[in-house]
């Protein structure tokens, strides 16, 4: 079993609640490739703006992967306009835990973020990343 950490923001985590899929660009094929069912993947939105406030990062739920990937364009996800993806490349999951955990409170008890002062390096450009057990089992006590 692998534990994923998945990178989205707060319009397609409302996507993942509502429809049960993890969805990634075409470009991260080899990445999603590796994801199997019983995998756990803690999803992650990221820091964003919304007027003038600023939305910190949060760690929001722990899902289960109950499919292998597969293929679908079917266009549930929001995507930036310049980059008009559909996220083909799915997983079916299923909730473990849902919520809200500060993700910066965390940053110095993870393992994966070996630079703490420019931990954002760790996440930048990627749609998901594999992440320690130990990492999965702290967020997953936190819930």
């Amino acid at each position: 079993m692998a534990y994923w950490l998945c990178i989205t923001n707060r319009d397609n985590w409302e996507v993942i609640k509502k429809k049960n899929i993890w969805g990634v660009p075409k470009r991260h094929k080899n990445t999603i490739a590796k994801v199997k069912p019983g995998d756990k993947l803690v999803i992650y939105v990221k820091q964003e703006r919304k007027d003038k406030q600023i939305l910190e990062p949060k760690i929001v739920g722990i899902f289960e992967v109950v499919s292998e990937p597969y293929q679908d364009s079917t266009k549930i996800f929001k995507s930036p306009p310049h980059l008009n993806e559909t996220y083909p490349l799915r997983v079916k999951v299923k909730p473990i835990k849902l919520g809200e955990i500060d993700f910066k409170s965390l940053i110095p008890k993870l393992q994966f973020i070996t630079n703490k002062k420019k931990w954002s390096g760790h996440l930048m450009g990627k749609a998901m990343r594999e992440i320690p057990e130990e990492d999965y089992k702290l967020i997953e006590r936190l819930f």
